[in-house]
């Protein structure tokens, strides 16, 4: 390797290995969401997941900053590719966040490309890293012309639809919520890292043109995520050769039908930016009761190809993830290495709690 290469897996290396530290130095302790956002972004109160109108721009003009204008000679993702590959790399169609606005939430996408991920959002930590570690950490001229990275015409948007998922026993009135450790060798963002879960990039489940306008809508997103980060399955559906048939596939039948009994509660908490980063996380929360959960996740896997999930030891075996009390939602917010998007998410659910967790009704 060159010179050049070698200083730049080793600033990657003390990336990966310090997410969570250098995260923290750029957020301050001012914000009560470990986020950046702009005020109508996050409702003052959950919004049924329904109610989230999204618009399609087919022609949206281009962003006046991309990946060309990031760090070093060439793209950030080509470096990946040579010098750090993950498990999962692939320069998918995304959809890409170009509006966000006021009142009813409502958001306009276009058209992207996954990379615009990696070669803005990932080039911008990497300058950040590199800055900090030559004692240097103002000098950063990409971040600085990226300048507020909550505009969404200034930089192509790609967005993950991030979801809590927790198990609910109306009649206890005890909860716990899902989580996930992402393994930096298989992942090219947030290594290292808790979140929540399931979480995936919101994109068409394939790049065949017909999964478009198939797959543009939250809860297919979702359940897609439910469907391989809970239950194991396969991130090929066969839309290469034609479109998902949402109406026939049992998962989403039984969750459908659980969403207009109650069973299953789905909310909007809104999106945020990771200040390290810059990347995007549309907020959502899924209640399942005790039951439901049980039923639908009885094969609930422990590893899958980001990461691994984890739970606390009950005594039991029967535990599925983290009690979600007052104890452990400040654990996980502020004393462990949590993504940024997890850790708003949790705190927001805390806040909410009573919201999104109804007893049982008399």
């Amino acid at each position: 390797m060159t010179d050049e290469q070698e200083q730049w897996r080793r600033v990657r290396g003390y990336l990966n290995e310090n997410r969570y530290a250098l995260t923290q130095q750029l957020l301050g302790a001012d914000g009560e969401l470990p986020l950046l956002t702009r005020p109508h972004w996050v409702p003052v109160q959950p919004v049924p997941l329904e109610r989230v109108r999204l618009r399609w721009e087919a022609d949206a003009p281009a962003a006046a900053i991309d990946g060309r204008d990031g760090v070093g000679s060439g793209l950030y993702s080509d470096a990946v590719r040579n010098l750090a590959r993950p498990r999962l790399f692939e320069n998918r169609v995304c959809y890409r966040l170009l509006e966000v606005a006021e009142g009813e939430p409502s958001l306009t996408f276009g058209r992207g490309r996954y990379f615009d991920v990696i070669d803005i959002c990932e080039a911008v930590a990497h300058e950040y890293a590199a800055a900090v570690l030559a004692g240097k950490p103002g000098d950063t001229p990409f971040r600085d012309a990226i300048a507020d990275p909550t505009d969404l015409a200034r930089r192509p948007v790609m967005a993950a639809v991030t979801t809590l998922t927790i198990r609910h026993d109306r009649r206890t009135g005890e909860a716990e919520f899902l989580l996930h450790w992402r393994d930096p060798a298989k992942v090219a963002t947030g290594g290292g890292l808790y979140q929540v879960m399931p979480c995936g990039m919101f994109q068409p489940s394939h790049d065949a043109p017909w999964n478009e306008g198939n797959d543009f809508d939250l809860w297919r997103a979702i359940l897609r995520e439910l469907n391989e980060e809970l239950l194991g399955g396969s991130e090929d559906y066969g839309s290469g050769n034609s479109p998902i048939d949402y109406a026939d596939w049992p998962l989403n039948e039984e969750l459908s039908e659980a969403r207009e009994d109650g069973r299953l509660r789905l909310f909007w908490l809104g999106l945020g930016m990771d200040p390290l980063t810059y990347v995007t996380d549309l907020l959502t929360v899924a209640v399942f009761d005790a039951d439901l959960f049980d039923a639908t996740f009885r094969l609930l896997v422990t590893t899958n190809d980001e990461g691994h999930r984890v739970a606390l030891d009950d005594a039991t075996g029967r535990s599925a993830g983290i009690p979600f009390t007052a104890a452990h939602v400040d654990r996980f917010t502020t004393a462990e290495p949590m993504q940024p998007a997890g850790a708003a998410l949790l705190r927001l659910a805390w806040q909410h709690r009573d919201t999104l967790l109804p007893p049982e009704s008399k």
